[in-house]
């Protein structure tokens, strides 16, 4: 009996770290790459000019160009200094479109933009710049004449330009919107799992309470369960990230995402720190309970 006994608690204490062993990576996964917060608020943090002024460049017409000349590149600069944070507004809106799309929170993957923001500033710095140096043809105007004739001018581009960009799954590319099905099922899957995985560690940990029977046993077995699962997972944290930092180091990337990554690496992981830390203080607490607990006459041992 107590041979049978020992073998049924082997086994419980090797299922056991093994769930939390991957219920530690599933966790960090859950809370980073699958959360839309984490993704936004990281995305906030990147130097997004030089996709401001491709984005910029893209919506401007060849008759804005044809009447700016020389004058386009400064009053470029100064829209996409004044319309950076609309961008990271617009982007994060399509990250939470995004998320609950594959999450199965919405049915349609459709997120639309307003761009007057971009039009109201680009209509200004346009303006402000002209008045400030007029092109030939308007050498010697007066400051209302060359208003208007820019105003006929801007009439032409504004009508150009939609109001607002309504982008679906229409405008997606079949490949690529193949592609964000699969991820919808999978990330359909993996909270499956999550939830199963969760139930089947507290299964464990009951089975374990149940098959000792005793506050001594089961606190013994438990806190050197989860101790050693968090030091594991612990030390597999740090190593994770020294090695991802090192990798980073030796790819030629831009400035900005050379800087950038390496906290997002750290804060990827940071979930599996706390985790396993969180383990590592329960496991010793539990550990600490099974050799001061003193026997109660009320305990039953096979």
């Amino acid at each position: 009996m107590k041979a049978f006994k020992i073998v049924i608690l082997s086994i419980l204490g090797i299922l056991l770290s093994l769930s939390l062993l991957v219920f530690g990576i599933a966790l960090t996964i859950n809370q980073s790459l699958l959360n839309p917060d984490f993704v936004a608020d990281h995305f906030d943090e990147v130097d997004i000019a030089e996709l401001a002024d491709e984005i910029v460049r893209d919506q401007i017409p060849p008759e804005a160009a044809d009447f700016m000349g020389d004058s386009l590149e400064p009053v470029l600069n100064d829209v996409i200094a004044d319309i950076e944070d609309w961008l990271k507004e617009q982007a994060r809106d399509g990250i939470y479109v995004f998320y609950d799309y594959i999450e199965g929170r919405s049915e349609e993957l459709s997120l639309e933009v307003s761009i007057e923001t971009m039009k109201t500033t680009f209509h200004d710095s346009l303006l402000a710049a002209i008045l400030a140096s007029p092109p030939p043809e308007l050498a010697g105007d007066t400051p209302a004449q060359i208003e208007a004739e820019f105003e006929t001018y801007w009439s032409q581009i504004d009508a150009e330009i939609p109001s607002t960009l309504t982008l679906d799954e229409t405008m997606i590319d079949a490949t690529v919107l193949e592609k964000i099905e699969m991820a919808k099922r999978y990330v359909g899957y993996f909270n499956l799992g999550f939830i199963i995985l969760i139930a089947f560690s507290a299964l464990m940990i009951l089975l374990v309470i149940l098959t000792h029977m005793a506050v001594k046993g089961s606190t013994r077995q438990l806190g050197f369960t989860f101790l050693s699962v968090g030091v594991v997972l612990l030390a597999g944290a740090l190593i994770a990230r020294s090695v991802a930092s090192g990798v980073i180091s030796g790819i030629d990337m831009p400035a900005t995402l050379q800087g950038w990554l390496p906290s997002l690496i750290t804060d990827v992981l940071m979930p599996l720190g706390i985790y396993s830390v969180g383990l590592i203080v329960a496991g010793i607490a539990l550990a600490v309970v099974s050799f001061v607990y003193k026997r109660g006459e009320a305990e039953f041992y096979y």
